[in-house]
């Protein structure tokens, strides 16, 4: 049980971690394209992270696959659009970012969750 609790704790952290992250790129105005690849990296390593979990069968199967494919959906607008502002000075799509942000939230809400659930 501890190592759920563990898991849960550090989606936690990515929950809160991308909703500061969000504050302060607005608050400051700064870095987009740094932030879009921060959050490229860590979440790929989070992505890599939860699929060994499945696979070693110590997660729920279907709420971890959900958790991964809402961090991909969150990840695809919420960093591509930061990144075609930062290149091509332009949005994806009105939006987009904050549209990744919350899907980002959600993402980590869920892999909280499965974090209780066996397969």
């Amino acid at each position: 049980m501890a190592e759920r609790l563990l898991l849960a704790l550090g989606a936690l952290a990515g929950l809160l971690g991308v909703a500061f992250s969000a504050m302060a790129t607005h608050l400051t105005g700064a870095g987009t394209l740094e932030v879009s690849a921060s959050f490229l990296l860590f979440h790929a390593a989070t992505l890599v992270g939860l699929a060994a979990l499945v696979l070693g069968g110590h997660v729920g199967r279907k709420a971890a696959l959900l958790a991964g494919y809402v961090l991909v959906a969150g990840l695809a607008l919420f960093s591509g659009d930061l990144a075609l502002r930062a290149l091509a000075g332009r949005a994806m799509f009105a939006n987009a970012a904050p549209t990744g942000g919350v899907l980002l939230m959600i993402g980590w809400i869920v892999l909280g969750v499965a974090a209780f659930l066996r397969r």
